[in-house]
């Protein structure tokens, strides 16, 4: 919105008094100028409607009252109870934060668009399912399978967008790995929309499983988010996209700036969701961060790079999987149920090993910025 105002703005003044003192607002046409006003913009907004948003979901009854899984893995009877009251849903925050701020410092094109109206979609999911285990005092929510229909009907219909409009329909046939420099396949469409769902789906899951712990999710996002800013300029850039060897998508650049607004506003909402919490953000903000980031990574054609720099996610998945499917087979097999892990995901194993929450916390950040690290050196490593 700011950058059509200043070019509208600069057009009416144009052989005027007024056009050598207005053409400051040229600066409004550079990315990296619209991307800091987004992290900025997005920060102080959390910052401002945070208490507002809290005290409306406190009004509104919807603590937290039932034993959830970071409860029952506390080790102390203080850890059990200090979550108890604690409103959920504060994804709202995040998700109307990001939206807000996105509108009015990104230039709008089919990205920016499918991209804000995604985070929607998947935090309405969210929000049903926060909704039902709030008023229900149930932390089972809303049905896995209706969830599961929702994203992959959501993945699916991105995919198929991607791959109907010229412009886009490489990022959906040809499959780009990190460390090659160009495509490992051409012509691969099942192959990319394939990859293109699991992407979507994988990560919204996988940051909702994540988001166990006070602060660990939003820490997490914020860290692989700031991953993918570097990332989403240099692919919306010619220039230094085929300097480092990565795919040019025009456009792409945009999402820096959506990148931007999600780092503000994670960096607002941790400020209320560190240890310990005033509010969680719930699966209305874990679904949405999750699935966008998914979305964001198929976008500039990097869905592999998502698996490095979003390691810990990956690994708090896997290891849900691995618990489960463990458990299933034993139980089949021995007729008895075991355990690979005193609890899954991963971080309620170490609480359950007598770990303290801030601790598991800070160490899991320590290994996110290792793997952002990580994902960062593959732009040299080609």
């Amino acid at each position: 919105m700011i950058f059509y105002f200043a070019q509208w703005l600069q057009e009416q003044v144009a052989g005027t008094a007024w056009a050598d003192p207005l053409s400051a607002l040229r600066v409004f046409r550079y990315i990296t100028v619209r991307s800091a006003g987004a992290a900025i913009s997005a920060l102080l907004l959390s910052l401002w409607f945070g208490p507002m948003v809290i005290a409306w979901l406190k009004e509104l009854k919807f603590g937290q009252d039932y034993l959830d899984k970071a409860q029952e893995a506390g080790t102390t009877a203080n850890q059990v109870f200090t979550k108890r009251g604690v409103p959920g849903m504060g994804g709202i925050l995040i998700v109307l934060v990001v939206d807000l701020t996105a509108l009015i410092w990104a230039q709008w094109n089919e990205f920016i668009v499918l991209t804000l109206v995604s985070l929607l979609v998947l935090a309405a999911l969210g929000f049903y399912d926060d909704y039902k285990k709030l008023t229900e005092q149930k932390s089972a929510g809303a049905a896995e399978n209706v969830k599961l229909v929702v994203q992959f009907a959501l993945a699916g219909f991105i995919a198929w967008m991607l791959w109907l409009m010229p412009e886009t329909h490489k990022l959906i046939t040809e499959i780009q790995v990190p460390f090659f420099k160009n495509a490992v396949l051409a012509d691969a469409a099942w192959l990319g929309a394939i990859i293109t769902i699991c992407a979507i789906v994988g990560s919204s899951n996988a940051v909702n499983i994540t988001d166990g712990l006070d602060g660990l999710a939003i820490g997490c996002t914020l860290i692989v988010t700031t991953v993918f800013l570097v990332f989403t300029y240099i692919a919306g850039n010619a220039v230094i996209a085929k300097y480092l060897f990565v795919p040019f998508v025009p456009g792409a650049g945009e999402l820096t700036v959506f990148c931007a607004a999600m780092i503000g506003a994670s960096l607002g909402f941790l400020w209320f969701n560190c240890h310990p919490a005033e509010v969680f953000m719930g699966d209305t903000g874990s679904l949405a961060l999750g699935g966008v980031l998914g979305i964001i990574a198929v976008l500039i054609h990097q869905p592999f790079v998502l698996v490095i720099a979003g390691g810990v996610f990956v690994v708090e998945i896997i290891s849900v999987l691995i618990q489960r499917n463990w458990f299933k087979f034993t139980r089949y097999r021995y007729g008895q149920g075991r355990r690979v892990f005193a609890m899954a995901p991963l971080h309620h194993h170490y609480q359950k090993l007598g770990a303290y929450e801030s601790k598991i916390v800070t160490r899991f950040y320590i290994m996110c910025i290792v793997c952002a690290v990580l994902a960062l050196a593959t732009l040299k490593l080609r």
